[in-house]
């Protein structure tokens, strides 16, 4: 695969000049994680950053009691692990591959961190994508203490309409190969919770879905 050609899908990439691309592409090394396979694991170090190319991804703890708690699902042309460049020596979170093969960059923190000395803007994007990520984090921790399961379960399904949704009609189709045990681990419920709380949407007729996709009929009647 073409490195370069690859990179510059990135948003967060494009204050790169094509030197800095090229010099990026040298450094960086293109690694496959088979379906719900590990990238990496808390407690290892934290000296590298991932550019997710294909597939899904969970970024998740898990509990004292065993419990597995996802705090973010990661799409394709998104960073992650990368806050070995705010200072982090271990890692306190896992990564893991979802329902597919997933495709990623590999990036030493200390080669980026040289890009982003060198290029103002690139440092500059990296700092709004970092505070997006942590405004997002906080926004799921209190709807996590202020909200009810429902609340919490239409507005991940809101979410995800915003970020991958893609336009039927008046309808919006969410394709996002999420088990219910994961959306259960999402949004800090038990999965027959989810179950029950999906099922009586879909009783409303607010949505349709299946075991892949998500389907909700009418936005502003979804509450």
């Amino acid at each position: 695969m073409d490195i370069i050609s690859i990179l510059q899908r990135f948003p967060i990439l494009a204050s790169l000049t094509p030197s800095e691309l090229q010099h990026l592409a040298q450094v960086t090394e293109l690694r496959t994680a088979h379906k719900h396979g590990f990238i990496y694991l808390a407690d290892e170090p934290s000296d590298y950053l991932c550019l997710l190319v294909q597939g899904t991804i969970k970024i998740g703890i898990y509990s004292p009691d065993g419990r597995e708690i996802i705090k973010s699902i990661q799409h394709p042309h998104s960073m992650f692990g990368e806050l070995g460049l705010t200072g982090e020596c271990q890692r306190a979170e896992f990564a893991c591959a979802m329902n597919q093969e997933v495709k990623y960059l590999v990036v030493q923190v200390e080669d980026f961190k040289q890009l982003i000395q060198q290029n103002f803007d690139q440092a500059q994007a990296v700092m709004l994508y970092l505070g997006e990520r942590l405004r997002k984090a906080e926004r799921q921790w209190e709807s996590l203490i202020l909200k009810d399961v429902r609340t919490r379960i239409v507005e991940f399904l809101k979410e995800s309409a915003g970020e991958r949704g893609r336009q039927v009609g008046y309808e919006t189709l969410v394709k996002h190969g999420l088990t219910q045990q994961d959306i259960a681990n999402l949004v800090g419920a038990s999965r027959q919770t989810v179950t029950a709380i999906l099922n009586e949407l879909r009783k409303s007729n607010l949505i349709h879905f299946n075991r892949n996709s998500i389907l909700i009929r009418d936005m502003d009647k979804l509450n």
